[in-house]
């Protein structure tokens, strides 16, 4: 067996196999030297079918060659023949674009090519070329072909949309799910925790061979039976275990309860992904649709579809350096999006500052050689801000101390955290715990977003007592909390100690009456404004009988008194029931007053009471003096019954024009503290009743209703620019 092909450098160059010649060598030449090994090692091409910065529109340009393009056969190269594969490599630090695509496409159409592959070292993107239709027509698939692919197996290939992987994963997944089943006889959910724990084992094996640069690393049956142990599932769980102690996913004493033959099943149906390189995007959505199938059809929780995320998140607009919670994070979808987003944000900066280096050192005059060197140090420099294991790098950072979560339910933050390390990690600060109690990170004003979807249409019973397990807190998590956020995080965890066998509700000023039920929803809302900081932006799931029912106006004010309400968004009856329920919700949005707001808030609170008082203070004290008379008169003729009379009408009397006084002080609170609110009502939200794609207004896509123009994403920005300008004309859909 040949010898692998591998990069070779020296001396500030590295080797082209291709040009058979030594290369200045910049970041963008290693991403594409390394790629040529992997198309050669890895899908079998001979480096005589490969050509190499090849021009390909004829004008002599330097813009207009492609990085490979890889032909059929080396005799089809020597022919002239129309190639199979284009390829375009970007520099690591490069997010790719639609604007590479395009590029791409183009090199693909004028050489007659039917793939085209973009790629850096972070990603790798396949599509196939649509020479029947117009440029930009790329259409993204799973994979290329290999070297000794035959005619059907191209054919195959070009027909599977990248949509297939992630179908194929999710079906995958849901195999195995019921071969635990069967064989085990375990109900749903706990064949669900089974299937979690081998996920766990393979992200974790997969991960240490590729760190250790095994050339064979993947998680297989020959691995598993190469382990020396009675259990060797169990042992490599014990493994795991160690590796995710600090986040506490699984007890010290848990083991994977499934027969070795199972276990091994498992791992066999699994072997065809490598959970270490396949791409986030893949494995993420094709675990959630695996855990939307099995959770909503078997276990009964309720998920937040990906249109909505999409759009509330967009909505909440996240930036670097945000700190986002979502206190009941379910399957995690909120924490997820921001994840990627803000990731994505990193990347594209850590290319501006790259580009932007670049550009200048083209104005230096130095020599290539030079240049090269200076590229390699910019480089290496950026990358460390971006490499997530390295403490305190900016996705450090983000993976480690901008996200939090928790669920109540312990099936749900562990899958949770399994499905952010499928879509990247950033799992460390999910947390098995009571959503309305401060635990580690999560505390009172310290948020700068919050979006979730609530368990809504339960109470919370007086009964629902805080216990000591609830506040119990590992001394090194203390430490590490008191030594990051000081006073803020000891009070936190004091005022929660002090609820210790009190009812939950006490903790809230919400709750009507000490011995009323609660609705949860109410709570969460309550809990939400307090966990954000000044400022803070707030997206929430409620059921619309929050926005209108009037026995909770109380609730509308206590938001109103709170913070800016930004945006109502209602929502169809239809959006949540292929995740399990039929209640019609909305969407609010909120942004929490600084203390400057707040002070203008209170002073105009302040005054308009004053004013509403003044405006009905002589009445008051006239009705008053009357029915205090009355009542000593009836009390010296010793007639109590009369005495009874008017001592409750003045009790009556006084509530009445209490009421009216608070009806009053809001009306004018809103006139002398007034500012816009955008309203919106959806009827097309890119979900059907029974979990199929459909239109959606909500954000900008390829799928707006017809008589949708603009989505209303787009309308709220335009709106939040200038609302004074926002006619009922720009409402338009």
């Amino acid at each position: 067996m040949p010898e692998p092909l591998a990069v070779r450098r020296q001396g500030g160059k590295v080797w082209s196999h291709i040009r058979k010649k030594w290369l200045t060598e910049t970041p963008e030449e290693t991403v594409r030297q390394d790629y040529l090994c992997t198309l050669v090692n890895e899908y079998g091409f001979d480096l005589n079918q490969i050509d190499e910065e090849l021009e390909v529109t004829g004008r002599g340009s330097g813009r207009a060659r492609a990085d490979f393009i890889i032909w059929r056969t080396p005799k089809d190269k020597a022919d002239s023949k129309n190639p199979l594969i284009v390829v375009e490599c970007k520099s690591d630090n490069v997010t790719i674009r639609p604007s590479d695509y395009g590029q791409g496409d183009n090199y693909s159409r004028l050489t007659g090519a039917r793939f085209f592959v973009t790629h850096n070292s972070r990603e790798t993107k396949y599509w196939r070329v649509v020479h029947e239709k117009m440029p930009k027509s790329l259409e993204e698939i799973s994979n290329i072909p290999h070297a000794n692919a035959d005619d059907k197996e191209i054919r195959e290939l070009l027909s599977k949309l990248k949509t297939f992987k992630e179908d194929e994963f999710a079906e995958l997944l849901h195999q195995c799910h019921n071969v635990i089943r069967n064989r085990e006889k375990l109900d749903p959910a706990a064949a669900f925790d089974e299937i979690a724990k081998i996920l766990f084992v393979k992200v974790y094996v997969e991960r240490e061979l590729r760190a250790r640069r095994q050339r064979k690393n993947l998680f297989t049956v020959e691995y598993l039976d190469d382990q020396i142990a009675k259990n060797p599932i169990n042992a490599l769980f014990d493994q795991t275990k160690i590796a995710y102690e600090d986040e506490r996913i699984f007890e010290h004493d848990e083991e994977i309860r499934l027969k070795l033959a199972t276990g091994r099943e498992i791992v066999r149906l699994l072997e065809r992904y490598n959970l270490s390189d396949t791409s986030e995007d893949i494995k993420g959505i094709a675990f959630e649709r695996f855990l939307g199938r099995t959770f909503r059809g078997e276990i009964g929780q309720f998920f937040t579809p990906r249109t909505i995320v999409e759009f509330m998140i967009r909505m909440i607009d996240p930036k670097e350096g945000d700190v986002i919670c979502d206190p009941a994070s379910g399957s995690g979808g909120f924490l997820i999006r921001f994840f990627e987003i803000v990731r994505e944000q990193i990347l594209a900066d850590a290319d501006d500052q790259y580009q932007r280096f670049k550009a200048e050192l083209e104005k230096t005059g130095l020599d290539e050689e030079k240049k090269a060197a200076a590229l390699r140090t910019k480089y290496a420099e950026i990358n460390k801000t971006l490499d997530q294991r390295r403490p305190g790098s900016r996705m450090w950072q983000l993976a480690n101390r901008c996200i939090y979560g928790t669920d109540a339910n312990e099936r749900m933050a562990r899958t949770s955290k399994m499905n952010m390390i499928m879509h990247g990690d950033g799992h460390a600060g999910v947390h098995h715990h009571d959503g309305f109690l401060n635990v580690n990170g999560i505390f009172e004003g310290r948020f700068d977003a919050i979006l979730t979807n609530p368990p809504f249409g339960a109470t919370v019973e007086p009964s629902d007592v805080v216990h000591e397990a609830d506040v119990a807190t590992r001394r090194e998590d203390q430490r590490r909390y008191e030594e990051e956020y000081g006073t803020q995080y000891a009070e936190s965890l004091a005022r929660v100690k002090a609820a210790v066998g009190k009812p939950i509700a006490s903790l809230f000023e919400l709750p009507r009456a000490a011995k009323s039920k609660t609705k949860t929803e109410v709570l969460f809302i309550e809990r939400c404004l307090a966990l954000l900081k000044p400022g803070g932006r707030l997206g929430i799931v409620l059921p619309e009988g929050v926005f209108n029912n009037q026995s909770l106006a109380y609730v509308r004010e206590f938001c109103e008194d709170r913070g800016f309400l930004r945006a109502i968004i209602s929502l169809p009856t239809e959006t949540f029931f292929s995740s399990g329920a039929s209640v019609k919700a909305s969407l609010l949005f909120m942004q929490k007053f600084t203390p400057e707001e707040q002070a203008e808030y209170d002073r105009a609170n302040g005054d308009a009471r004053v004013e509403v008082e003044a405006k009905y203070a002589d009445e008051i004290a006239a009705e008053t003096d009357r029915l205090t008379e009355a009542y000593k008169a009836a009390k010296l003729a010793r007639r109590t019954d009369e005495q009874k009379a008017h001592s409750s009408a003045l009790r009556e009397y006084r509530k009445r024009m209490d009421r009216l006084i608070a009806q009053e002080t809001r009306s004018s609170l809103k006139e002398k503290f007034s500012y816009p609110i955008f309203f919106y009502q959806a009827d097309k939200v890119g979900i059907t009743a029974t979990g199929g794609p459909d239109q959606n207004e909500l954000i900008p896509n390829d799928n707006l209703p017809g008589d949708v123009s603009r989505s209303c994403l787009e309308l709220y920005q335009k709106f939040r620019q200038n609302p004074e300008s926002f006619s009922l004309s720009g409402l338009t859909k």
